[in-house]
């Protein structure tokens, strides 16, 4: 299976319109990336890919990645120095706990969109909305090395 394929398209949308949901209330930017294998240690990874999107490139710094590599069964949920160094210590192991309870299930999305609004809720509290928000990076899922 094509790892494009590995969320059918209404998980996709519903992916897509978790990401608007969560950025709807701040000034915060969420990004999903999905690649078929990780060859290194996952959170190395999504550092790599956080970079690769230039999340580290918005404005306030404010950028959260969720990394999974599907055929393997890795991920990780990282976030720039702007979110970071506002939330608690294990909070992104929290996200991760959830995420994992329902990928446990095979409830893939579901566990993804719930790691999604838990970033959305830390986001909003933290870069509230302003009037002149500007949606720097896409709500699309990305794929690929």
């Amino acid at each position: 299976m094509a790892v494009k394929d590995f969320f059918t398209q209404a998980q996709q949308q519903e992916i897509s319109h978790s990401i608007e949901r969560a950025e709807l209330n701040t000034a915060g930017e969420v990004r999903v990336h999905l690649e078929e294998t990780c060859k290194i240690e996952p959170l190395k990874r999504a550092i790599e890919v956080f970079e690769k999107l230039a999340m580290h490139q918005t404005e306030q710094r404010n950028g959260v990645l969720f990394y999974l590599a599907v055929k393997d069964k890795k991920f990780a949920v990282i976030g720039d120095q702007g979110i970071n160094v506002l939330v608690e210590e294990n909070f992104w192991d929290d996200v991760k706990t959830e995420m994992l309870n329902h990928f446990k299930l095979s409830k893939f999305s579901e566990g993804l969109c719930k790691g999604i609004e838990m970033a959305g809720e830390k986001l909003k509290i933290h870069f509230p909305y302003q009037a002149n928000d500007v949606n720097e990076l896409s709500n699309d899922i990305s794929f690929g090395e």
